[in-house]
């Protein structure tokens, strides 16, 4: 767990995590993009990436791997084992 390759692929996940949920809340809205509520975006965009990576840390725990049902691995970066 203490890899460069475990903190990699948790630190992807996060950044995807924030992505995926400060996209959600700039597309539910009917509002321009400039009257958008940031601050508040933000914190919760953060506070989803920060549960992304505790859940990579508990994941890989148990085997060193920040996938929950291991369907992916960190052993060959790029590659999941079918």
């Amino acid at each position: 767990m203490l890899s460069a390759e475990f903190w990699l692929a948790a630190g992807e996940r996060a950044v995807k995590t924030f992505a995926q949920v400060l996209l959600g809340f700039m597309t539910t809205g009917a509002i321009g993009i400039t009257h958008l509520p940031w601050p508040e975006m933000l914190s919760v965009a953060a506070t989803a990436a920060l549960a992304s990576v505790l859940t990579s840390v508990v994941s890989g725990y148990r085997d060193g791997n920040p996938s929950a049902t291991n369907v992916e691995t960190t052993d060959t970066p790029g590659r999941h084992v079918a």
